[in-house]
């Protein structure tokens, strides 16, 4: 055998011939084996608009170690991957580029519109994916699936109808939360607070009867062109002689109720709240309480519309800025008080989002809500860690809203209801009908909206593998193993598939879910497009190496927990790396041309036997630190045994029988090191692929190829532990020597006698055989 390695490890050279050949292998790829265990793991799918960042790399990685290490332990390991249709955030793209050609999606129509979403999908869908591959992800690419394929399509359909029919899915007029800048409705964790800086104005609302007026504040001016009533505490001692008066609504000019309702805090500003039931979710509840009519004053695009008067076509912050002058003129302005608080606002475009009364579809939550709750209290699902995730689990679930699932967006699922233009009828269908049931009508026009992106993307656990059709796929690899989110999408995307899996299902989408935190800046800020602090991890690949970043965005890792992008952290990754390398070219220099086995000599000397033991208990504790994902400490204790133990202290008591006389002794070293060496790669490789997967191949070994060669387990005839002991009084007394020739100052190059007085028999007696080593 002669040495292959490069003198330096290059990543760029060798991570994509390695990637290659796992693919051209076929190793990736997993079947329903009955003679196997399967082991699950679908990806959360990234968007056809996106590319990968930091926290992509983080998501997936985790995943990837874990499949990586169960294919080596003989499952039928399955990383199901594919990609999202994201109807929001591809729309908007599609039409800011069409934008800039001078065209709206009305000049285009709806079916040229799609024509050019599906293009965009064809030319940006595979991005991600060709970047998640330089990451060294070992997903089953010939299962890919995207949420719009025609398998998928039908499982959305197929659930909608279902539900539907359950009475579990109904369309009616509610308060929703509306972007108007993506022009569509926005589920509740579709909307995300953030602090901003505004104002409470202090308004007067004059008594109708000329007694006085009411203070209230407000602060969203331009809404109170819609308020249809002023409430109070029924108990507040100072208003209750109010109740059931009128007050004029300034700049409107026409008279509106004060109702007594509990929903307003006496203790809270001045006790006196405006009702403006079709902007704002509280006060629809108590105007459905008063009978209260509902008056829109915006138009969908958040200006003024035509019952906002003269106010009429202004966009919404002109309104304001017009209808705050107006009122301190006509001396209805109190004050103006700054104020710091949270705006609810879109989650893809950070428009301030707006809640205004419309006709939706809703999925009746409460019925899903219960199992869902149940499966994870029962212990049935896994939450890790469990404290943190389930008490912000269960507080959603059992506090959850209908969930508004309809989108005003052509890029998506397109709900499958059709309404009769003779009859009125409503037809909801798997298949596109014809003529209505009701009437015998052939004028059905179905319905214009998508459904919520996650309407889908709750089904894909199950989706992906066939179902509604009784797979083989769907019988053995469902439900899933673990699942690996960060916490940010319990709400989004974990909750929604556990009650999914168990309501279409009938059984749990997956038994685990492990939360990973961020990866934050390095001064611990959230990466963002805003601060510019986003890190590039093809970048970082293609200046450290995929290895490098996946050990770095492990290292110290802990469930739950966030961590810091470190550059430097990432080039001591590399040097690891380098390290590894440089050991097994030194392996190579004393093996090539020789014929030495990757297996363990008959005879094995202290040093023999304290290596060999030490990789015998470092694989036990890997083993038990995945079984509990501690993905972070296992890797840990992997480098510090390559590092510490097989580098720092092995390869260096080789070199004595190595290049001694004794060619015995010699060719007993030569195998050890081959035989802990490729043994450790295998523990190394879910982490590190690449460059396991190329230096396991260099050297003498069984089996085609690292990434499935067996998992090393541990085994009692390779325990020593008196030799253990024993080598580490050994270390001790180098240790002491080194440091002794140190404090003296003699040259490591040169030699030295090694006088050695003690008062114990037994140290004494000990020392023989040790006299070897003490060359070293």
């Amino acid at each position: 055998m002669s040495c292959d390695l490069a003198k330096a490890y290059e990543p760029k050279e060798v991570e994509r011939r390695i990637y290659d050949f796992w693919m051209q292998g076929g190793y990736f790829h997993a079947e329903a084996d009955p003679q196997k265990k399967p082991y699950t793991i679908v990806m959360p799918p990234p968007n056809i608009t996106g590319q990968l960042h930091v926290g992509h790399a983080m998501d997936t990685t985790m995943p990837d170690i874990l499949i990586r290490w169960k294919r080596m332990q003989g499952y039928s390991a399955l990383w199901l991957p594919g990609t999202d249709h994201a109807s929001i955030a591809t729309e908007a793209k599609i039409v800011d580029v069409m934008k800039e050609e001078g065209v709206t999606k009305e000049d285009l129509g709806r079916e040229k519109f799609l024509e050019r979403a599906w293009a965009w999908r064809e030319k940006y869908g595979s991005r991600i994916v060709e970047q998640q591959k330089l990451l060294g992800l070992s997903c089953d690419w010939e299962r890919s699936r995207f949420t719009m394929d025609e398998g998928l399509s039908k499982a959305v359909r197929h659930v909608f109808v279902k539900l539907y029919e359950k009475g579990l899915i109904y369309r009616g007029e509610r308060m929703i939360n509306w972007c108007p800048h993506c022009q569509t409705a926005l589920s509740d964790i579709e909307v995300v607070f953030e602090e901003q800086n505004g104002s409470f104005w202090h308004l007067r609302y004059p008594l109708a009867d000329g007694s006085g007026y009411v203070e209230l504040a407000t602060t969203r001016p331009e809404t109170m062109l819609g308020d249809t009533a002023v409430a109070v505490h029924p108990e507040d001692e100072r208003y209750k002689h109010l109740i059931g008066k009128n007050v004029i609504l300034p700049l409107v000019d026409k008279e509106i109720p004060i109702v007594a309702d509990e929903y307003v805090e006496m203790d809270f500003g001045t006790g006196v709240v405006k009702i403006t039931p079709a902007h704002d979710p509280n006060d629809f509840e108590v105007g459905k309480r008063h009978d209260l009519p509902i008056i829109n004053v915006m138009n969908e695009d958040g200006s003024i519309n035509e019952n906002g008067g003269k106010y009429a076509g202004m966009a919404g912050m002109d309104a304001r800025r017009q209808i705050v002058k107006d009122l301190e003129e006509g001396g209805f302005l109190i004050k103006v008080e700054p104020l710091t608080h949270n705006v609810g606002t879109c989650q893809r475009c950070h428009t301030v989002a707006e809640p205004r009364i419309s006709t939706q579809w809703f999925v009746k939550m409460e019925p899903l809500a219960k199992p869902a709750i149940d499966a994870v209290r029962s212990g049935k699902i896994q939450f890790i860690p469990e404290d943190r995730a389930t008490k912000v689990y269960y507080n959603w679930m059992e506090n959850i809203k209908d969930w508004c699932i309809s989108r005003q967006l052509w890029w998506g699922h397109r709900i499958p209801a059709w309404y009769c233009e003779d009859c009125g009828g409503t037809i909801v269908s798997e298949t596109d009908p014809d003529t209505c049931p009701k009437c015998g009508g052939k004028r059905l026009k179905q319905d214009e909206d998508t459904l919520d992106t996650w309407f889908s993307s709750a089904l894909w656990p199950f989706s992906t593998l066939g179902w509604p059709e009784k797979t083989e796929d769907l019988k053995y690899f469902y439900p899933t193993d673990v699942l690996m989110p960060g916490f940010d999408i319990i709400f989004f995307w974990v909750a929604r598939m556990i009650f999914s899996g168990l309501e279409h299902t009938g059984d749990i989408p997956f038994k685990k879910v492990c939360f990973h935190g961020l990866v934050r800046d390095a001064q611990g800020r959230k990466m963002s497009k805003s601060l510019g602090n986003g890190v590039d991890p093809v970048k970082v690949i293609d200046e450290y190496g995929a290895d490098a970043l996946r050990l770095f965005l492990i290292t110290g890792n802990t469930p739950g927990n966030d961590m810091r992008f470190s550059t430097d952290k990432v080039a001591a990754s590399r040097n690891f790396a380098n390290k590894i390398w440089n050991a097994a070219r030194f392996i190579h220099m004393n093996i090539d041309g020789k014929d030495v086995p990757c297996a363990l000599p008959e005879t094995l000397t202290l040093a023999d036997k304290w290596i060999v033991s030490r990789f015998n208990t470092v694989a036990k504790e890997v083993t038990e630190n995945l079984e509990k994902f501690e993905i972070g400490i296992a890797v840990q204790k992997i480098y510090d045994f390559l590092w510490d133990e097989f580098c720092d202290w092995t390869i260096e008591l080789a070199k004595l029988p190595m290049s001694g006389t004794d060619e015995e002794a010699a060719q007993s070293a030569r195998q050890v090191l081959v035989w802990v060496l490729c043994s450790t790669l295998k523990l190394l490789h879910p982490f590190m692929p690449f460059i396991t997967e190329e230096i396991w191949q260099s050297l003498p070994h069984e089996g085609e190829a690292l990434i499935v060669a067996p998992w090393p387990v541990y085994d009692e005839a390779l325990h020593f532990p008196e030799a253990e002991k024993e080598m580490e009084k050994v270390k001790e007394l180098i240790t002491a020597v080194r440091t002794r020739r140190s404090e003296m100052n003699v040259p490591p190059s040169r030699k030295a006698h090694l006088y050695i007085e003690t008062q114990s028999p037994a140290a004494r007696k000990a020392l023989p055989p040790w006299k070897g080593l003490s060359q070293w």
